[in-house]
């Protein structure tokens, strides 16, 4: 194969005329070449929706149609008819002297990031997750750092939908968040996650149209808050957003925007079984991520589902037969004087705490939790010990419930990790008051515990190796038995001195490679974030307690494993495009 200057020769012209199509090798490409409407085409000939061989399609009025899944391209340039397909690389072509030459490597029109992140936005936008698992594999090859498909899909989400922030972007912060935890290859299909369910929830949906901000200056702080919660609770999103971005374009610190938020959501109790709270915490992690300077895209999205919210005290599970909601109004107008009690004060966690947590008394639980406010304790540090009180309750799950019952111990789970999230962002007063809800939470969930799935003691004599590729086997089948031995496996590992950054690895392998949805991929997430804080406390109790939160999320996703595989078998495809495999062998 003879070669000028850029450009390969690849046939003789008179037999293409005659034999058309032809497919050919060149710089290691597998180009079809084409003679139509006395023209020369070089197309790559895998199809870039599935990568099926062009050659096998038909040619008609230039459109050149793959007979797989019927996309249509055009040959001259590649453009797609059809945008689940994506665009097909097409080839500069010259006649020389009766020979064919192609131009296999030509010249970019656009910087191969600038690509990839239009073909991102394109993804999004048409919610094609083949064109987004391409686009994020293509910006990792060019050494684009995470945190710009990040920033990328929250812009989107919060752009184009007009209920604001969800699961979708929820999720993005999710795997934003594990980055660090899953293993390398794993952190692009993170992202891939995040990013096609940030499309999904958009889909269709109007945009977000943003409410102008409050032209006012110099407004306290105080004063803001005030009129943000008065907003929220009559139910007007639109004077809400204004006084929020008039808050952010004061320039209020992220502590005095985040108690306006943590303010408002815990005015009533337990937003949309506790979503709302936890969405604002996620996407303060997601600025972690990308920039305080995306404030005022990324926080407004949340005002219309907190003014939209279902309030816990207008259900009857917060009120009968027990008052909960009125333990946790009575509690919260305390707040002023508990605190003024504690000042000064040093808290140090009774060795009963726990037990009256997951006791069957709300007032001696109520009384507990405001005894340790009195007794100098912070937000952050009751809001942990609810967390794993929460934590308890999904390690102990009885399998024999309604598996929807999984979602409802998951959900006060989520939501203390929250609380303990914000709370440590900000020294609003109110923080504590997500204590109260969550608290209480713990308490409503106790049923679910009836009996409760014993805490595994194992004596960790096996090998950590073996017991983990027991316990990856306990995603592969779906049976009751399997999660309660997924809580052992993960138990034993532990007490074996397994590597706890290995079992995160493998955990987040197994579940980045499901179908799993929203509220596993959160499970797992905050089960990691609190091991690796009270891991770092480094005492006995602290490590115990850590343990807790692993072996609950492995029972958690035994349980909703394993599904389809859906995303995965897509995102493997743009795994092996991107690699220039073969994924039919008809070529």
């Amino acid at each position: 194969m003879a070669t000028k200057g850029s450009f390969v020769r690849v046939a003789d012209a008179d037999e293409l005329r005659e034999d058309t199509p032809q497919i050919v090798q060149a710089n290691g490409h597998s180009i079809g070449l084409f003679f139509h409407e006395d023209e020369f085409y070089a197309i790559d000939n895998r199809c870039p929706h599935m990568g099926f061989p062009l050659t096998k399609g038909s040619v008609d009025d230039g459109v050149l149609t793959c007979h797989w899944h019927h996309a249509r391209f055009e040959m001259s340039c590649g453009d797609t008819f059809d945008p689940f397909a994506d665009d097909v690389q097409t080839y500069p072509v010259e006649v020389r002297d009766g020979e064919v030459y192609v131009q296999p490597n030509p010249p970019r029109t656009e910087p191969p990031e600038e690509h990839w992140r239009n073909r991102l936005e394109h993804g999004l936008q048409e919610n094609i997750d083949l064109v987004v698992a391409k686009a994020v594999i293509g910006l990792e090859s060019e050494g684009v750092p995470s945190t710009v498909p990040v920033e990328l899909g929250a812009e989107f989400g919060t752009h184009y939908r007009q209920a604001g922030w969800g699961r979708g972007l929820t999720t993005l912060g999710v795997m934003a968040n594990l980055l660090d935890d899953v293993r390398v290859e794993d952190r692009r299909r993170a992202l891939y996650v995040g990013l096609t369910e940030v499309a999904d929830e958009c889909s269709g949906e109007p945009p977000f149209f943003v409410q102008e901000s409050l032209s006012t200056e110099d407004i306290s702080a105080e004063r803001l808050t005030e009129w943000f919660r008065d907003n929220i609770e009559v139910r007007d999103s639109d004077g809400a957003e204004r006084v929020l971005r008039a808050a952010i374009g004061e320039g209020l610190d992220e502590s005095k925007i985040a108690g306006m938020l943590v303010a408002a959501v815990t005015d009533h109790l337990y937003l949309d079984t506790g979503h709302r709270l936890d969405f604002i915490n996620k996407a303060f992690e997601t600025l972690d991520h990308v920039g305080w300077e995306h404030a005022d895209d990324v926080l407004p999205s949340l005002v219309p589902g907190l003014a939209s919210a279902n309030r816990a005290e207008e259900n009857s599970s917060w009120r009968q037969p027990i008052d909960v909601a009125e333990l946790c109004f009575d509690a919260a107008d305390e707040l002023p004087e508990l605190l003024e009690a504690g000042k000064g004060e040093t808290w140090t966690e009774p060795d009963d705490f726990v037990e009256i947590l997951l006791g069957e008394d709300p007032h001696a639980i109520m009384d507990a939790v405001t005894g340790a406010i009195e007794d100098g304790a912070t937000a952050a540090e009751l809001a942990q010990v609810v967390t794993f009180a929460a934590a308890r309750r999904v390690a102990q799950f009885g399998t024999s419930n309604e598996f929807r019952d999984w979602n409802t111990v998951h959900h006060t789970y989520t939501y203390a990790n929250a609380v303990y999230g914000l709370a440590g962002r900000t020294d609003a007063s109110e923080a504590y008051r997500g204590v109260f809800d969550a608290a209480m939470s713990v308490y409503l969930d106790r049923f679910l515990n009836t009996p409760p799935t014993p805490i595994p003691e194992p004596d960790g004599n096996r090998l950590p190796d073996t017991v983990l590729d027991e316990l990856m086997e306990t995603f592969e089948v779906e049976s009751n038995a399997e999660v309660d031995r997924a809580g052992r496996l993960t138990a034993e590992y532990l007490e074996a001195d397994g590597d706890t950054d290995l079992l995160k690895r493998k955990l987040g392998e197994a579940l980045l490679r499901e179908d799993v949805g929203f509220h596993t991929r959160q499970n797992v997430e905050a089960a990691f974030d609190q091991y690796d804080t009270l891991a770092g406390e480094g005492t006995e109790k602290s490590e115990r307690r850590a343990r807790i939160h692993l072996i609950g999320t492995a029972r958690y996703l035994s349980a909703h494993t394993p599904t389809r595989r859906a995303g995965e078998q897509t995102f493997r495809i743009a795994e092996r495009l991107n690699r220039g495999e073969k994924i039919h062998e008809m070529d």
